[in-house]
């Protein structure tokens, strides 16, 4: 009876097994097609498939991807675009992450009448598609003088942004004890000595949460970076879809595949270093 029922644990286990991996593979097909395509000659796949194992490695693909491939009229890679994407989305999540953090102190351990309304308010951002603020962005951005620039794009995250990085670390800092800031009050510490000796030493686990958060979205983000951006101001995002729609010549799938894999190694490294901090700040105050 106890053999049986363990052949029958047994079974069920690898059947599970059998399902996940089916599932990953599933899940991965198009990643891997885009790695071997990236070591692939032009000739190669256009005299074969999409579909295949590189005869050869091949790395000038990568090397034009970066460097000389030309997009929308501009042969210089997708390196500048690169660049112009960690020019906007390191100031965007710094400051959004600051900004978040001092909005959840102040409406969480300074309550006051009306905080609630107000927390509301910022938070309701998080609900609105992006589609529906293109309009108020483009008169904002043109009123200020800030259309097709660098700062104009930073300027959107750090607003766009400020709806999570507020909603994250409120519900953070709801857990710290009422306590210590009262005694830190008593100790004669104003609302900017408290945030910066006690709120910010207890908050990494957040802060971590927000910065990959915020990091990963306005790198990958794509809507504002096509419509508030043009030419070499372009985000790689914007980038890589001029890429893409680039029929004035043959499809190279092989400096296209690699040119993805380049733009997605910034986030695919902040997700490999601060994964692990990602998970338990997200799970930091579950249990109390």
């Amino acid at each position: 009876m106890v053999e049986a029922r363990s052949l029958s644990t047994r079974g069920s286990r690898i059947l599970l097994y059998v399902v996940l991996i089916a599932f990953a593979a599933f899940y991965l097909t198009p990643l891997i097609v885009v790695i071997l395509n990236s070591f692939r000659s032009f000739q190669e796949i256009t005299q074969t498939s999409v579909l295949g194992f590189p005869r050869e490695f091949r790395f000038d693909n990568w090397v034009q991807a970066w460097g000389s491939y030309c997009i929308a009229g501009i042969c210089s890679g997708i390196s500048p675009y690169m660049w112009n994407s960690l020019l906007i989305a390191v100031p965007a999540t710094l400051i959004s992450t600051l900004l978040g953090a001092m909005n959840g102190y102040l409406l969480s351990l300074w309550r006051f009448k009306g905080a609630g309304l107000i927390f509301g308010i910022i938070t309701f951002g998080v609900f609105l598609p992006a589609q529906m603020k293109l309009v108020p962005w483009a008169i904002t951005l043109r009123d200020l003088g800030l259309s097709n620039t660098l700062s104009g794009l930073v300027l959107i995250h750090v607003v766009q942004g400020m709806s999570f990085t507020t909603l994250f670390c409120r519900n953070y800092y709801v857990n710290v004890p009422k306590d210590l800031i009262k005694a830190a009050k008593v100790d004669g510490a104003g609302f900017l000595q408290i945030f910066w000796r006690i709120i910010l030493p207890l908050s990494p686990p957040i802060l971590i949460v927000t910065v990959i958060w915020q990091f990963t979205g306005i790198w990958n983000e794509f809507l504002y970076g096509i419509t508030f951006s043009e030419g070499s101001a372009r985000p790689v995002t914007a980038a890589l879809m001029a890429l893409s729609a680039n029929i004035a010549q043959a499809r190279e799938y092989g400096i296209e595949s690699a040119s993805v894999l380049i733009a997605a190694l910034p986030t695919l490294l902040v997700y490999l270093f601060g994964g692990k901090y990602f998970v338990r700040g997200l799970t930091a105050g579950a249990v109390k």
